[in-house]
Formats: C-alpha cells, structure tokens, sequence
C-alpha cells in the first residue's frame, strides 16, 4: 500500500513538543498580543488540510506563536510565509527553519502594515491559512478582502462571534458590514468548532473554522470605497430605516433608494449583497 501523503514531510529530527519549545523560549501567552496557542495535533493537521493538498504551495500564516499550526502547515508540504509581531518567537521559529531548510521564511513585523499578497515568491497565488490574534482578526480580513482574488483561499481560526457575523444570512441579528463586504468578494463556510479547552490559554469563548474562496469577480458591479461607505452608513443605525440610516451620505436618500429600486421602509438586515451594490452604482448620480 502506498504511503500517505501526509506521511511523506516528517522532520528526519523527531521536534520537541511545544510545551517544551514554550517554557525553553519564555514564551506564555501575551494578552496584548491576542494569542491563545493551539497544541492539539490532530486539530492543527485537520485546518492545515481544510485547504486541500497545500504540498509545494505558498502558505501565509500570521502568528505562528510557538508555531503550532506551522508544524503542521511544513509536515502537509507548503512553503510557509509566517509573519510574527512577537520577538521572543525567534527562537522556536528558527528550531522549525532548519528542521525544514528552505520551507519556511520568517518575517517579524506588525501584519497590518504588510501586503500578503505581495510576499510569495513563486507566480501562483499564496493561500492564507493562520489562527490569527482575535484582537485583530477584523481589521486583518478587511485588509485582505481588498486583494482577495490574489489569494487561492482563507483558512482562518476566528472566534465563533466574528465566524457567524462573516457567513451570515441577511434577516439575521449576525447579518452586517462584514457580512456584506466578505460575501462580495469571496465564497465563505464555517467548517468545524474547536472548544477553548484546547488553547493555551483557553479564551472566553468558542472559535470556529472558516474557509474563504475569493471569487473570480465580485458578487455584483460596485465601486469598493463607495460600496464601503454605503455599507457603513447603512448599518450605522441598524435599528432605523435606511432612509434614515444613510443621512450620513449627505445626499437625498429618498431619490437614492427609489435610483437602486429598494423601498424607503428597508432596513439595512434586509438586504442583500446585490442591493448594496445597487446602492452603490446610484450614489454618485446623488452627490
């Protein structure tokens, strides 16, 4: 019987459990950092394989930490880009580097000022995989929803709250700007839970699993800044009609609504991504 793939990337040198590579580098969960380290196995390998066969493939992980989830990214193949704000993870990550020569780059910066579309190295699209920092993980996939399609797809370990407010339906209490301005861009499905049991430290609360496949083109025809805008606006006051609502525009919302054919008793719950987008492509003719 022929070896399993996942079988054929074992370090030659067996790697020292985490627990281990954590109290050697001094290396506890920081708050101010958001981390929370993943040391279930079986959990890392499943979210490494979540993104299919990643073997030779650009990865981009953001916070490896002690780098959990990056063993498990090296064993599955990939070439890893991680992108560590932490200094005192040097150590660990460089163990990881020469265990797997030529597999791992390590970059020791703050991810929000970084464009991961423009790190890899080969001509295919980077795949974003990363339990990234929960106090940055919405600003983080705003950013990287404005170069989406530049990436094959997002595997990303969120807290359950910012998980369901990403795949939301419209007419749900979850349903809002992230709903929108994600579902625009990419394809998104939350894939399995994992419970808080099985960080170090165990956060507050459960996360999910999501996955993100950036579309070929957006959803529907709209300018992104002003689609943001609108969008933003809309949910402002989410409670209000949007006639109401959108008077931060500053234009005349009740031609707006009629020029995007939405009625002026919706609310922004209500609507889908197309009608947003039709809002969108009639603000200029309003301003």
């Amino acid at each position: 019987m022929p070896e399993s793939r996942h079988r054929t990337n074992e370090p030659a040198v067996p790697l020292p459990p985490l627990r281990e590579v954590i109290t050697r580098y001094n290396l506890s969960a920081k708050k101010s950092l958001g981390q929370n380290f993943l040391f279930d196995l079986n959990l890392t390998r499943r979210i490494a394989r979540s993104a299919g066969d990643i073997s030779g493939k650009t990865v981009i992980e953001i916070g490896p930490g002690p780098g959990g989830l990056t063993r498990a990214l090296l064993q599955e193949g990939a070439h890893v880009i991680a992108i560590e704000r932490d200094m005192r993870c040097r150590g660990a990550m460089e163990e990881l580097a020469d265990v797997y020569p030529g597999q791992l780059t390590i970059i020791f910066g703050d991810t929000l000022e970084l464009d991961p579309s423009s790190l890899a190295t080969s001509g295919d699209p980077p795949e974003i995989i990363s339990n990234p920092p929960y106090n940055i993980a919405t600003p983080l996939i705003f950013k990287w929803l404005e170069s989406a399609q530049q990436f094959t797809g997002m595997t990303l370990t969120l807290q359950k709250e910012v998980a369901e407010r990403i795949t939301a339906a419209p007419r749900s209490k979850e349903y809002g700007r992230l709903s929108v301005m994600t579902q625009w861009r990419c394809n998104t499905s939350i894939l399995f839970k994992i419970p808080p049991r099985a960080f170090i430290p165990p956060p507050k609360v459960t996360s999910m699993v999501i996955r993100l496949i950036p579309r070929s083109k957006p959803l529907a025809e709209a300018d992104p800044d002003t689609l943001g805008r609108v969008v933003k606006a809309s949910f402002g006051q989410r409670r209000k009609m949007l006639r109401s609502a959108m008077k931060t525009l500053h234009v005349d919302t009740a031609s707006l609504l009629e020029a995007a054919d939405i009625p002026p008793t919706a609310r922004a719950e209500e609507l889908v991504v197309e009608q947003f987008c039709a809002l969108a492509r009639a603000l200029p003719s309003q301003t």
